[in-house]
């Protein structure tokens, strides 16, 4: 069983304040201040009797006692601290002191409501980055090899013959082990001049079917964008590697991909 709990904090305010609104963060923010949260993943076997993994006001304790206290003294003490400097100082700092009866699953520092950084107990070393981008595109649902009817049925009002739009999310998620000098896995900026390159300025503002090469004879659906997303981007991000692709259509469906098996 696994279990998730995430907890809110700003990294400018006294830590000596009570909390008064943990759905808000403890610390709140007072006036403007950096707010993040952190998701701390559990592992273990729920007791027979409470049903309970864990109690979460114990995860709450150990991050406000340790997580928390630590991440304001590097943010405020160290100017240009990096977001895998952070999760892996708390990865190592939290490694060892597991709430009882469980077993620390990962880590991930949300730094804004579309950046993360996360790493796993088993591979404290290591680091993820997530980052989240946004393009709009039209599309029409159809495969040459079908008959006009079967295209109808399959594809509903997605067959459209003039197509129709979304407001695509994309989730990319690259990998690796941070460079010790810089602290750094890849460069923000970096990530985000790639994924536009290659694939923003190729899909944004576009018909899929009719005006990128990609889709020319692939159905452009949500699995289909989702994988070749992945092949514009794969051994591009260099020294990170690429390890996941998410692509949302509505807000209810996604599809991710993480490369050939094997």
């Amino acid at each position: 069983m696994r279990l998730t709990r995430e907890v809110r904090f700003s990294v400018g305010s006294p830590l000596d304040r009570p909390t008064t609104n943990s759905w808000g963060g403890w610390p709140s923010a007072v006036g403007v201040e950096p707010y993040l949260s952190l998701r701390a993943g559990v592992t273990g076997d729920p007791d027979p009797i409470s049903g309970y993994l864990c109690n979460v006001v114990v995860i709450d304790e150990l991050i406000r006692d340790r997580a928390i206290p630590m991440v304001c003294c590097l943010w405020n003490e160290r100017p240009g601290v990096t977001g895998e400097q952070l999760i892996r100082a708390l990865a190592v700092d939290l490694l060892n002191s597991p709430p009882p009866g469980t077993w620390w699953a990962d880590w991930q520092l949300n730094v804004t409501p579309y950046l993360s950084y996360a790493t796993q107990a088993g591979a404290p070393n290591m680091v993820d980055i997530q980052q989240s981008f946004e393009f709009s595109a039209a599309h029409r649902l159809h495969c040459p090899t079908m008959s006009d009817e079967e295209n109808r049925r399959v594809f509903g009002k997605c067959n459209n013959p003039n197509g129709h739009g979304h407001n695509y999310g994309l989730e990319v998620m690259v990998t690796g082990e941070p460079d010790p000098s810089t602290g750094l896995l890849l460069p923000i900026e970096s990530l985000e001049g790639i994924v536009k390159q290659q694939v923003i300025d190729r899909l944004d503002h576009k018909h899929l079917n009719r005006d990128c090469p990609e889709f020319a004879s692939v159905n452009p659906s949500v699995e289909n964008i989702a994988r070749t997303i992945w092949g514009l981007l794969e051994g591009r991000m260099g020294p990170a590697r690429l390890k996941r692709v998410r692509v949302w259509e509505t807000p209810k469906t996604c599809a991710e991909y993480e490369g050939p098996a094997g």
